[in-house]
C-alpha cells in the first residue's frame, strides 16, 4: 500500500504538474513555474527513496517501513498545510486554465471536488491503514 501512494506521489506530479496547466502555463510566472518544477521533481526523487526502502533488501526493516511511510506522508502533511494557510498567502485550489474540480452530485446537491484534495484524503486514509495493518 505505502509503494502505491509513494509511487503515486512520485509520478502524478511528472504527469500533471509538468504540463500546460502548471510548468508551461503561459499565464504562470517564470519563478512560479520554476517552483513547481523543483517540486514535481523533488516529490520523484523522495517517492523513490520511500520505495527503495520498502523494496531492497537489509538490516531493519520494520525502521525501514516507518522511515518510508514517514517519507510518504510528508507531501501529504505539507498539503494540509498549504491547504489551510491559504488565506495567508493568497493561494487557490485550482486556476481557471487548469485543472477544473470535478462536479460530483449526491441527490439533488452538485458539489465541486478538489481532485488534489480528494487524492490527498484517500491517500491519507491508505497510508494510515498500510501503517495500522504493519
Amino acid at each position: 500500500m505505502v509503494t502505491a501512494l509513494a509511487a503515486g506521489q512520485g509520478l502524478t506530479p511528472l504527469l500533471i504538474d509538468l504540463s500546460r496547466t502548471h510548468a508551461t502555463n503561459p499565464i504562470w510566472p517564470g519563478h512560479a513555474r520554476f517552483h513547481v518544477v523543483w517540486q514535481s521533481f523533488e516529490l520523484t526523487l523522495v517517492n523513490a527513496l520511500a520505495i527503495a526502502l520498502i523494496w531492497w533488501p537489509g538490516l531493519v526493516p520494520g525502521v525501514r517501513f516507518y522511515l518510508a511511510a514517514t517519507l510518504t506522508a510528508l507531501p501529504m502533511a505539507s498539503f494540509f498545510i498549504a491547504l489551510f494557510a491559504r488565506k495567508l498567502y493568497g493561494g487557490t485550489m485550482h486556476d481557471p486554465n487548469g485543472v477544473r474540480p470535478m462536479p460530483v452530485r449526491l441527490g439533488d446537491k452538485l458539489f465541486k471536488v478538489d481532485m488534489n484534495a480528494a487524492l490527498v484524503i484517500v491517500g491519507t486514509i491508505v497510508l494510515v491503514a498500510a501503517i495500522y495493518i504493519f
